[in-house]
């Protein structure tokens, strides 16, 4: 998996959102929760350091936790959609892909949206983004890796972040390994750099 996405890939959907303007600042996201245990850890860590972050919650996620999705939003964090039950755009039909974004949606009320996996089909994003911002990432930290150690995880993003960056983490049991050493470390760095963390606004 590439930490920074391939230039045909970016070429192929050039709608899609890789990266927001060169500025003094980066735009932290978090797939896959609100999940127990997790979601609270990342939610002090970013209060530490006054970083705001964007969280593509599964809409199943969200209907089950709804105490922890209504923490994200009253810490002033962004909210996007991830479909309800992460599915991969690949293997589904554009009615049935759509039904699951807009069933999630019932319940986030954003429009930002992220596919699972990035695996959606031209058709699939050409529906989606007539309704929705459809945000990817030019950092992918590979925290839901077992491949990979946590100190590998923060270098993947240190090495590659620069102003106007979407850096990708996940809210989720099995990227916690990774992602307890490497965040706060990556806010460190990231307040170093002079570099504010914010939301997504589109």
């Amino acid at each position: 998996m590439y930490i920074r996405p391939p230039k045909f890939i970016r070429r192929l959907f050039p709608s899609l959102i890789w990266s927001m303007p060169e500025s003094d600042r980066v735009y932290l996201t978090f797939d896959d929760g609100p999940t127990p245990g997790v979601t609270e850890w990342i939610l002090d860590q970013l209060a530490e350091y006054d970083a705001k972050a964007t969280f593509f919650c599964l809409g199943k996620n969200a209907e089950q936790y709804p105490h922890l999705y209504r923490m994200i939003v009253d810490a002033g964090h962004a909210i996007g959609n991830h479909t309800y039950s992460h599915q991969k755009g690949w293997g589904m039909s554009l009615e049935r892909y759509l039904e699951d974004v807009d069933f999630a949606n019932d319940i986030l009320h954003t429009d930002l949206f992220r596919p699972p996996y990035a695996r959606i089909k031209p058709s699939q994003a050409h529906r989606i983004s007539e309704r929705y911002n459809i945000v990817m990432w030019d950092v992918l930290s590979r925290d839901y890796s077992r491949l990979i150690s946590p100190r590998q995880c923060l270098h993947n993003v240190t090495r590659h972040v620069r102003g106007g960056s979407i850096v990708v983490f996940h809210d989720s049991v099995k990227s916690f390994r990774n992602l307890r050493y490497a965040l706060p470390r990556t806010l460190q760095y990231l307040q170093k750099q002079g570099l504010e963390c914010s939301v997504i606004e589109l």
